[in-house]
């Protein structure tokens, strides 16, 4: 089995183990100027900002990858109730966090 990473309390077909506690990976970012510019420009005649929303999804795929490696330095093969929570920090810097628990599975 591979790591898995599940927002579900749960793993279906799988037991807990052992839990071996909460880890986060976090991430601090400033927003691109270009991207900025481009979205103040597209906000005029509305629809996807599509350069925002990449960077924002590079943001959650480093935090997420973060909190999979902490996981994995505790002896984890599984992290359950994953969840996202994102702030702005200061003006321009945008925090994101992925944090659950990190748990040892195995087959039911």
């Amino acid at each position: 089995m591979n790591f898995l990473v599940s927002t579900m309390n749960d793993a279906p077909g799988y037991r807990v183990q052992a839990v071996l506690g909460e880890v986060t990976g976090l991430t601090v970012r400033a927003r691109n100027v270009g991207v900025q510019i481009g979205a103040a420009f597209k906000a005029f005649g509305g629809g996807e900002l599509k350069g925002l929303t990449t960077q924002l999804q590079q943001t959650r795929d480093e935090a997420m990858q973060r909190m999979v490696e902490a996981a994995m330095a505790r002896g984890a093969n599984a992290v359950l109730a994953m969840r996202f929570d994102a702030n702005e920090v200061a003006n321009g810097y945008q925090e994101v966090v992925a944090y659950g628990t990190a748990v040892v599975i195995v087959q039911a």
